[in-house]
């Protein structure tokens, strides 16, 4: 070798045994994720496909980032160190990124600490925690709650507004006509108190909460810039107003938050200016995924602590990672896809967008499919959309109204381009990949469905995954039922999600048992829960019916009663314990007793336990069998009780072997090699926007549905509020969008097969599933099988 080659290759620096490590992950991330990976400080926009693999590529950007921060703080000789945020939206989700991020961080030898990772929710609680006096939580005195419309802080906020605002409540009877009938104004008091209002409050509320708005906000809504009234003579969003106020009010007194609380909590910890310095001083950047889903609150939330303490002018350090595509959570959620469409287009003016288009999830044809989903509908969207601009109502309400987005930001998936490894390639596609059938109804669906359930699952049953996902959980009850016995005569276990995962379960069987301690000589109560006994197999099938029939003589039997036999002795005997532990057990203790006493597994147990800590805070000063049976008979009837999970749902799942029926919403991050998708019907996909029959004395579109419109109009920076009638259109658009991603976000489960069905006969409800009628099948169906012949079966 020359001296001259000698010399300049002394000179060249010898890379660390760090900067190796981190050079050997780079090359591991295809090209989307490297671009993640090269991220030192600003913010960057990422829109990633679905399957594009961008846990992975937020894993190894976050270990990359916290390795650099090591080595900052080692040259600086400075032994603190911040630490990176990472948010994810579900805490499943959480758990998985923080392993990936541990596993990469212990590839490049460095301590795996320097990082949290949490859901929004809880980062929020972390921050208003540790500043009680100024986020004005004390979360030893209150109560979290998540309430839904038949809630009784809801139904007493309607009942104390139409105290306060008779005038605004008969305009609301009067509606578009009225004769002054006295049975019709009955009806039409029932309907608003229990459906009509109820609803607008609980919608208003979350929209509002969510967005940092508060009742005079809303009040100010209601006025155009110019001091005039709107033409909604209800004034909804004054009507809003009135029921939100009356809810907070509520809440106050009684000390219970909700989820919104929280992010409202922590904003107004980092609206002190120590407090936020504080903060910011320990977080260097921070990384969110699903970022199609978070509020502008949450994203205010977000950006405050990403910002430099010392340089609040300089762009945030920031990673939002999200598809827009796959927002589906918009019509019941204040998360509009908008506000990450928004992030997307600024960054991409810096050249700070990343477009992570490379799935290696799907087979092509299905690939090919979603994208053309994506390009039929946009196109469908962009027609209807001009069409309307020729209508003569639209133009004479114009000025209230934009032209809505399409529902898709234009990105097509790609098949994963061939590179160094091996295995990140696209899969094989089993059979025709793409298979789309017209049965004659349902039940010739489920006989097509069995057939190629049973072809596949006979194959490879340890190796592969299946799922069926439907639009609702009613349709997979159904589809449980028709399927059991042929998946059990071939050995095919069935994990109905929606039968299984239900978030009350637990509440509900121990209210049962507490109402049958509380009065044992109920038949009905006895029955109840010789029911749940059952249900959890603790006691064998028997006449109920002749059980409770006589309470006392199946308790106590006397001595001269007939012998009781065997199941019978051991359901009898399992009640008395119940009623002893009543009669020796402080109540506090006594939830924890019927979860030992049913054989709860450890996540029922831990559910349970979080159950009791919630109702004796909630009965405390008050500690009596009567207001324990009213706080759970509460949160059976009309709250969403979330349990304590200890294991990895996506495993629960996704396990091999296994067919999973569950919803479309559900099933949103999760994948299988098989996905099935019957019934797509058009009352179901798009869906039909109506206006129910009972309240349509008060016109053609619902009071809640056009106020989540006005409210979002004024959001989005609209200086004037649309029409009822122009909020009500924009409503349409939103919830037809959002139905068609969820379409896309469903066929984009499937990796090696998808099934796709249209029944030409099928329930208008699924509530009556064997009241067949003709049925339009979703239009995106046969413009599929127009698209694809080839993938078309009979």
């Amino acid at each position: 070798m020359p001296k001259e080659s000698q010399s300049i290759e002394s000179t060249l620096p010898v890379p660390s045994p760090q900067e190796t490590g981190i050079a050997n992950i780079r090359n591991t991330l295809r090209q989307g994720q490297q671009r993640m990976a090269d991220w030192n400080s600003g913010s960057l926009a990422v829109s990633a496909v679905p399957g594009a693999g961008k846990s992975t590529g937020m894993a190894a950007a976050a270990a990359i980032a916290i390795a650099h921060q090591y080595e900052q703080s080692a040259q600086s000789r400075r032994n603190i160190r911040r630490q990176l945020i990472v948010v994810t939206f579900t805490r499943s989700a959480a758990a998985n990124i923080k392993i990936k991020i541990r596993e990469y961080l212990k590839e490049l030898s460095i301590p795996q600490t320097g990082f949290s990772v949490n859901t929004l929710h809880g980062l929020a609680l972390n921050i208003a925690s540790r500043y009680p006096n100024l986020s004005g939580l004390e979360l030893d005195n209150v109560t979290l709650i998540t309430p839904n419309q038949s809630h009784r802080f809801i139904r007493t906020a309607v009942e104390q507004w139409i105290a306060t605002a008779p005038g605004r409540y008969s305009r609301l009877l009067e509606g578009i006509q009225f004769d002054g009938e006295e049975t019709e104004r009955l009806r039409r008091q029932s309907v608003l108190r229990t459906e009509v209002l109820p609803e607008l409050a609980t919608i208003v509320i979350h929209e509002a909460k969510s967005s940092g708005l508060l009742p005079e906000d809303l009040r100010e809504f209601n006025k155009q810039t110019t001091g005039k009234q709107t033409t909604d003579e209800y004034n909804i969003l004054s009507i809003a107003a009135g029921l939100y106020e009356q809810y907070q009010n509520l809440m106050r007194s009684r000390e219970f938050i909700d989820y919104d609380d929280m992010i409202l909590a922590a904003l107004r910890v980092l609206e002190n200016d120590n407090a936020r310095r504080i903060e910011q001083n320990q977080v260097f950047a921070v990384f969110e995924d699903e970022a199609q889903d978070s509020s502008p609150l949450q994203t205010k939330l977000l950006t405050i602590l990403a910002k430099d303490a010392d340089n609040l002018d300089e762009p945030p350090n920031m990673i939002r990672v999200g598809d827009p595509n796959q927002a589906i959570n918009s019509t019941f959620t204040p998360a509009d896809p908008i506000y990450f469409r928004q992030f997307c287009k600024d960054c991409d003016a810096q050249q700070r967008l990343v477009t992570m288009d490379q799935a290696g999830r799907s087979t092509k044809i299905i690939i090919d499919a979603a994208n053309f989903v994506l390009e039929w509908v946009n196109s469908l969207y962009v027609k209807t959309t001009q069409q309307e601009e020729n209508n003569r109502e639209t133009q004479i309400n114009k000025e209230f109204s934009q032209t809505p987005p399409t529902p898709f930001r234009f990105q097509r998936i790609r098949p994963v381009e061939p590179n160094h490894r091996e295995a990140d390639v696209n899969p094989q596609a089993v059979g025709l990949g793409l298979e789309l059938y017209t049965p004659r109804d349902i039940h010739h669906t489920v006989e097509l469905l069995s057939q190629r359930i049973v072809e596949l699952f006979s194959q490879e049953p340890d190796n592969i995954s299946g799922a069926i996902l439907v639009r609702e959980h009613r349709q997979g009850r159904w589809l449980a039922q028709a399927l059991s016995s042929v998946c059990k005569e071939h050995n095919i276990p069935v994990y109905d999600v929606g039968e299984r995962d239900r978030h009350s379960h637990v509440p509900e069987e121990v209210l049962a048992l507490l109402q049958f301690c509380d009065r044992p000589h109920s038949p009905d109560y006895l029955k109840r829960t010789l029911e749940v006994l059952l249900q959890r197999r603790l006691i064998e099938t028997q006449d109920f019916n002749a059980l409770a029939t006589l309470p006392e003589e199946f308790l106590y039997p006397s001595p001269l009663a007939s012998p009781q036999p065997q199941p019978v002795q051991k359901a009898a005997h399992l009640c008395r314990s119940l009623l002893r532990a009543r009669l020796e057990l402080p109540l506090y203790q006594l939830i924890s007793f019927i979860a030992l006493t049913l054989k709860y597994e450890q996540a029922e147990l831990a559910t349970a336990d979080k159950l009791a800590e919630r109702v004796i805070q909630q009965i405390a000063g008050n500690t009596s069998m009567g207001s324990m049976l009213n706080v759970l008979s509460e949160i059976v009837s009309s709250e969403r009780f979330e349990p304590v999970e200890t294991e990895d749902l996506e495993k629960r799942y996704t396990r091999n072997g296994q067919l999973t029926i569950i919803t479309m919403h559900k099933a949103k991050g999760l994948d299988w090699d098989y996905v099935f998708m019957p019934f797509l019907h058009e009352n179901l996909i798009p869906g039909r926007f109506w206006v129910p029959p009972q309240s349509q004395f008060l016109g053609n579109f619902t009071l809640s549905e056009v106020a989540r419109a006005q409210i979002r109009a004024a959001l989005h920076g609209q200086s004037t509020l649309p029409s009822i009638t122009t909020a009500w259109e924009q409503a349409k658009h939103l919830k037809t969008a959002e139905e068609y991603r969820l379409l896309y976000v469903a066929m984009t489960r499937a990796k090696r097969l998808l099934w796709m069905s249209a029944a030409k006969k099928a329930p208008f409800t699924w509530s009556k599933p064997e009241n067949l009628q003709e049925q339009t099948p979703c239009p995106v169906f046969p413009a599929l099988k127009r698209q694809f012949p080839k993938s078309v079966r009979n």
